[in-house]
């Protein structure tokens, strides 16, 4: 089913599940007002194969807006909501935006913008923690979410770090997470950048990566029965198939039972 939800995007929205940008409500002025991440998509797509998955929706202070009972309506059954941003930016709408989703029947979670330039893992999970990504297993508190990206304030899609200081940085997070909250993260990403970045991490034999950690893959030009992830998972959890929707970003995790699954990590 394709899910049709009432937002407001603002114009200049960047990143996948949107870094921050001067657009942005309380972004700071440190970052570049033209983040190089834009949609990859030029027009409004449908999913080649809807059946059997969960539709959902991610958002950000570029959607301030949100009509919860239409997008509830329309078949979407949970929302993850942007709450920080590296150590110094949280997002002026969370708190009404993940209440708005709960109220109306909505499974709710929250994610973190990684800046792994910027601070430490450490510093970013607890940041992320203190303020709305510390969410317990409720039945209706999805898991935390790591967005690990390009960067879009500079020319170095990597940050500047190396394979093994982003693979530390990212466990350094993971593993803070996990102590502070009890879940298991859930990483975001694309499978070219994470090649790329961290050099394949986790594509090894017994590798903590793909047997722990749900995948969030983006993917806007693949099909619902093929969804190419990175070696260390075997599939993923939860899909973006496309942030250029007719209303923003739209999602997929994979199954009913995956679903499940997911609630109660």
């Amino acid at each position: 089913m394709r899910i049709r939800v009432v937002l407001l995007v603002a114009a200049g929205a960047c990143g996948v599940l949107t870094a921050c940008s001067s657009a942005d409500p309380g972004v700071p002025a440190d970052h570049g007002s033209q983040p190089l991440t834009q949609p990859e998509d030029a027009t409004v797509r449908s999913a080649a194969t809807t059946a059997g998955l969960v539709p959902g929706i991610d958002i950000s202070a570029y959607q301030p807006h949100v009509n919860w009972t239409t997008v509830k309506t329309s078949g979407a059954k949970f929302a993850y909501i942007k709450a920080t941003e590296g150590k110094t930016y949280t997002s002026s709408t969370f708190a009404s935006q993940y209440a708005g989703a709960l109220n109306a029947g909505l499974a709710h979670g929250a994610y973190h913008f990684a800046t792994p330039n910027t601070s430490s893992g450490v510093s970013q999970a607890d940041y992320f923690v203190a303020h709305g990504g510390g969410g317990k297993a409720d039945g209706h508190t999805l898991p935390g979410v790591l967005d690990i990206e390009k960067n879009p304030y500079g020319k170095d899609q990597c940050y500047g770090l190396t394979h093994a200081k982003m693979n530390a940085w990212i466990t350094d997070f993971l593993h803070e997470y996990r102590a502070r909250t009890g879940r298991h993260a859930v990483i975001n990403t694309f499978r070219d950048w994470w090649i790329s970045c961290t050099g394949n991490a986790g594509a090894k034999a017994g590798s903590v990566f793909g047997a722990t950690y749900p995948l969030w893959v983006n993917d806007h030009k693949a099909s619902a029965g093929s969804v190419p992830v990175p070696a260390a998972w075997k599939s993923y959890t939860v899909w973006q198939w496309t942030d250029k929707g007719t209303y923003g970003d739209e999602d997929y995790v994979k199954s009913s039972t995956v679903y499940k699954s997911l609630l109660a990590k």
